[in-house]
């Protein structure tokens, strides 16, 4: 089939970049009329990724569009886009998610008073983050990789009067600034050794996949770990994950905009980009899937103690990543992009409805909740559909996509199959504790008795998450699906019904047990913590990860700049200060020196003729 749409791509990032100018412009005559500039360039955006997505459905062959940008030597650096199944995948989860915040955020942020600035940051995301996904070469996406950083710093510190957002934005910037590190070297390297310089996909996937091409397999290795630490950062994972959750302090619409659905499943998306590279190292491969697994498990367990509820949300994002590396890693692209896929939308949700319930009640401790689902009925059932999603209960979409993680980790490593079930039980036990203790119950405030269901504006898109969360899975089951052929050319393989069953019964004891403590009251929760308040406090305080950094990295480089200012101050302006203090000396005697009087002169010259005189003698008679 022709390619039509596809050659209109670059309209997707441009009409919400033209978006952010106009409102960067004229913002300010705008005002509330700005939020729909942007609700409309997202629109656009999300109507012609959806006719490409249409377009790659119906067979259309891959489109890729480029021109020459800067050329010295030999070497030529191109721009250009590139049109394939998984780029029109991503542009469509991507403009979904970002179209659907947008509305939402209009009722949400409506009465802040940078209400258009926000809308701005929001549109700049979008394009960056969609210039991202249709980079032809490895060097543009990175420039968007990092444009989409700043955009990070700038929604989550948009409230800047409050320091934790203040903080919460440095920290991101400064902790992801250590991934992209990575990948900078990373491209340095391929540039540095690819044939020609070249740094487009199709040049990348030539060489690697060509058993190992020109470039040796240590160097191979080096380039697809450098790739993966710049992922780490992006996506939150071990020990780069620490930026998430304190990215909370973001408007909640930014919390399932950025950090739930979008910029953090990037780093997912490049290692499946450059999936070639890290197939011809085995080394990697295994670090991936080692990295994903205990990243998974580690942030489940910090979320049964957390009492923020976008911070368990946060941390349950930490863990669903973590779920996507385990599956790239394991060898299975179609698994991790599959729930890459489902997990967009189901996240997004989950964090817009925990909006919902903050826009009604003003409090993020769930401790302070109960009772809101007589009240937030709508909000109530969409967030248990999400809840239920996210652990993978059959037949929502969650489900579908875990089972294809756990079956490709089960056929390839047992033990990471072990350490996927019983993440997948962790999780049904903290939604279910987040669900009761939300929802269920009696108030704990009166304040939030009189607490209302959000405005349609807000709702709506709540809806369309939760129909999303239910048939998305559909595209790809152990008996009909066409997602994995589609995605990658190969048909997906599933094996056998032994994943499926222990993910779903995994799901469900989760799902039982939180019921029992945290509704019916079986298991008394506060004797539970009371038999071993050690490991609570280790769970409440993130395995004391924070504290490590701050001794280990904060305070050691406070000291050294302590030293440093030491030393500037005291030995590089001291010697200036003294070469200034010696020239002002040198003045002042010649000031005195030179009086304008005769008879100093004189004595002066008599002085000079006396040593003159005693220094020769002195000499003869030495």
């Amino acid at each position: 089939m022709a390619t039509v749409f596809a050659a209109y791509a670059w309209l997707v990032p441009a009409l919400p970049l033209a978006a952010f100018a106009l409102l960067t412009a004229f913002g300010r005559s705008l005002r509330t009329t700005g939020a729909w500039v942007a609700i409309l360039a997202s629109l656009g955006s999300l109507a012609l990724a959806l006719l490409i997505a249409g377009e790659r459905l119906a067979g259309a062959e891959d489109y890729s569009q480029s021109f020459n940008w800067l050329a010295f030597g030999t070497a030529t650096l191109s721009v250009g886009i590139d049109v394939t199944n998984l780029t029109s995948l991503m542009m469509v989860v991507v403009t979904v998610v970002g179209f659907l915040v947008n509305v939402y955020s209009y009722g949400y942020m409506r009465d802040d008073e940078r209400m258009t600035v926000f809308y701005a940051y929001v549109s700049l995301f979008l394009a960056s983050m969609l210039g991202l996904v249709l980079a032809d070469n490895l060097l543009m996406l990175y420039i968007f990789w990092e444009l989409v950083g700043v955009c990070s710093f700038l929604l989550i510190g948009f409230w800047y009067h409050k320091p934790e957002a203040r903080d919460a934005a440095k920290k991101a910037f400064i902790v992801t600034r250590v991934g992209d590190l990575g990948l900078l070297i990373a491209v340095l390297l391929l540039f540095w050794y690819m044939p020609g310089h070249a740094l487009d996909f199709t040049s990348i996937g030539n060489v690697f996949g060509n058993d190992g091409g020109a470039i040796s397999a240590g160097i191979t290795t080096l380039i697809a770990l450098l790739i993966f630490l710049g992922a780490v950062g992006k996506s939150g994972q071990f020990p780069l994950h620490v930026w998430l959750p304190d990215a909370m302090e973001g408007p909640t619409p930014i919390s399932a905009l950025i950090h739930a659905a979008t910029m953090v499943a990037a780093g997912v998306f490049l290692v499946a980009r450059t999936f070639v590279i890290f197939e011809a190292s085995p080394a990697a491969m295994a670090t991936v899937a080692a990295i994903g697994a205990f990243t998974a498990i580690f942030a489940a367990t910090i979320a049964l103690a957390q009492n923020d509820i976008k911070r368990v949300l946060a941390y349950s994002t930490v863990s669903q990543l973590g779920y996507m590396m385990l599956g790239l890693g394991v060898g299975s692209v179609v698994a991790g992009m599959f729930h890459l896929f489902t997990h967009a939308f189901f996240k997004a949700l989950l964090f817009l409805a925990a909006g919902s319930v903050i826009h009604a009640v003003h409090t993020q401790d769930i401790r302070e909740m109960g009772g809101l689902g007589s009240r937030m009925k709508t909000t109530a059932w969409t967030f248990g559909i999400g809840a239920l999603a996210l652990a993978g209960i059959p037949p929502l979409a969650g489900f579908w996509s875990k089972d294809a993680i756990l079956a490709a980790a089960l056929e390839r490593n047992p033990l990471l199959f072990v350490v996927g079930a019983v993440t997948a039980f962790l999780t049904a036990l903290y939604m279910s504790r987040l669900f009761y203790m939300v929802f269920a119950g009696k108030p704990k405030d009166d304040s939030h008795a009189h607490a209302h269901e959000s405005p349609a504006v807000m709702t709506a898109p709540l809806v369309v998450l939760a129909a999303l969360s239910v048939i998305a899975g559909f595209v790809e089951t152990p008996w009909y699906g066409w997602f994995g052929e589609w995605l990658t050319g190969e048909a997906a393989h599933h094996a056998g019904y032994l994943a499926m069953i222990v993910a779903t019964a995994a799901g469900l004891l989760g799902l039982y047990l939180g019921w029992l403590i945290w509704q019916k009251g079986t298991i008394d929760r506060k004797a539970l913590a009371a038999r071993m308040p050690g490991l609570v406090r280790v769970l409440e305080r993130k395995y004391y990860i924070d504290e490590f950094y701050d001794l280990v990295f904060v305070r050691s480089l406070r000291r050294l700049g302590y030293v440093l200012r030491a030393i500037d101050g005291l030995v590089v302006d001291g010697a200036v200060r003294l070469v200034a203090v010696t020239a002002q000396a040198v003045g002042r005697l010649n000031t005195r020196m030179q009086s304008g009087q005769l008879q100093g002169y004189l004595l002066a010259a008599v002085f000079s003729v006396v040593i003159l005189v005693l220094a020769v003698a002195g000499r003869r008679l030495w």
